[in-house]
Formats: C-alpha cells, structure tokens, sequence
C-alpha cells in the first residue's frame, strides 16, 4: 500500500461532500436501509470506509430507539435488549453476524484452503450456529444489566457507541492484514491506507465524545475500548495464522467481537 500519497489524496477529499458521499455509500453497504437516493455519486472504495463508523452509529441509534421504546412501554431489560440487537441485526441484513458464523465453521477445517471454501460457503454449520448463539445471548446480558444499573439512557448511549468503534475495528482488521483470497469483495474493496483508518478513528472519537461524557464515567469508556481493541485483535491475528490474511467475514468477526466485549464491559461498571 502507498499510504503516503494515498492518503494525501484522501485528506483532499476530505470535505463535507465528500463525507456525506462516503456516509451514503457506507450506509447502502453495510444495512438494508433505503437510502439510495441520497448516494450523489458512486461508491468510492476504499475511501468510503472512513465513514464506516459514522454509518455503525446510525445503526446503533436506530437499535437504540427500539430499545427506548420497548422500556417506555415496560417491557423487562431482557425484552428490551433482545429487541434491541434484533433491530440491529434486521437493519444490516445479519451482515457481521453472518461473518462471525462463517469464520466459527472455518475452525473446523485442517488447512488453509479448506477454510476459506468454508467462509464462502453459505450454509451455517454447528459452531457457525453456537457462535451466533454465544454472542446474541451475551449482548443481550450485558444491554439488560446495563439498563438494570444505568438506566436505559446511559444504554442507548452504549450502543450507539458500540456499534461506532466496532465498525472502526472491522475497518482496522481490513487496515492491517493483506487479503486472503485473490477474489472476493475485500480484494476489490482495497485496503484502507493509513490515512483512511486515521480519519475513521476521528470519526469514531466525534461519536464517542458526543454521547459519552453525559452519561458515563470516562475511565468506563476507555477500558471499554481497550479491550475491545483487544478482542478485534485477537481476531486479526487468528485470521492471520489460520487464513494468512482477512476477508469480509473477519471483518464481520472482528466487529462483533469488538461491539461484545466493549458491551460486556460497560456492564461492570
């Protein structure tokens, strides 16, 4: 990668404009939302993953309302939490969660190519499923616990939090492994530069200190996203070893982690 002028290039176009392009196209790619219309150019890969994690906010604030909503009208944290990441998961279309199930199949195999034929196949396996199920059930934990001991506004800030930074951790993961396959959306995606990932941090620190300061205690919030940085690593370099690269479905990976363990941590406090 040519981060260097790459990323020139990108800081250049970094205006609103540009923004607002990259936040569209971000939008149609990572939900099922209906935004087309307000997408004014194409998609500009990878330079759009900038605004991955201003798009991971949109969708933790739609999961939010759901949330509010659903503890207005009394239902119990579980409830509200549940419908929470259900809202979420219906928003992306499962995106990253089906990432996560085609990786957990992936472990499975013996070697390398094997494991990518896995990872494309669209057909869940038994850890695929047992994945899925360990993380829908404790997100769902963590966002009932939260709400029981913080209220239900400090957890609407969570979660849109939450889904800010793991958006920016699947744009790390794609940032810093090269991709596995020679095909494939990540290959003609292209790798983020340096620059790009720098503006998505920005991104993600906009979002956080909007909706944490009023609602939670700064030392919450960084060992939230420590370790959350820890688990999307964990990630990269088990990609890394079993695969010798990353592909959309680590990506998908690494952001549930990220979102999981950033939650399940903001519960303890």
């Amino acid at each position: 990668m040519a981060d260097g002028g790459e990323g020139r290039a990108d800081a250049a176009r970094g205006g609103a404009g540009g923004w607002l392009d990259d936040l569209a196209a971000s939008v149609m790619f990572l939900t099922r939302l209906p935004v087309t219309r307000l997408a004014v150019s194409a998609p500009v890969w990878p330079r759009q993953m900038r605004a991955f994690p201003l798009a991971g906010a949109l969708i933790g604030a739609l999961s939010a309302a759901v949330l509010v909503i659903t503890a207005w009208f009394g239902f119990t944290p579980l409830i509200a939490a549940l419908a929470a990441i259900m809202a979420g998961v219906i928003i992306t279309g499962a995106l990253h969660e089906d990432g996560l199930a085609d990786c957990a199949d992936a472990l499975g195999a013996h070697e390398k190519t094997r494991r990518l034929e896995i990872m494309r196949d669209s057909r869940v396996g038994t850890f695929g499923v047992l994945a899925l199920v360990l993380a829908i059930g404790l997100n769902a934990a963590a966002l009932s616990r939260i709400i029981a001991h913080s209220g239900v506004m400090a957890t609407a800030g969570a979660l849109i939090a939450a889904h800010a930074l793991s958006r920016l951790m699947a744009v790390w993961t794609l940032h810093y492994l090269p991709p596995a396959r020679r095909d494939g959306r990540a290959k003609e995606a292209g790798r983020p530069s340096t620059g790009l990932l720098g503006q998505a941090i920005l991104a993600t620190l906009a979002v956080l200190l909007a909706v944490f300061p009023p609602l939670w205690d700064g030392r919450a919030l960084v060992a939230a996203v420590i370790l959350a940085m820890a688990a999307a690593g964990v990630v990269i370099r088990m990609a890394q070893g079993l695969i010798g690269g990353q592909t959309g479905d680590v990506a998908g990976a690494a952001e549930v982690f990220a979102r999981t363990v950033f939650l399940l941590v903001l519960s303890l406090h």
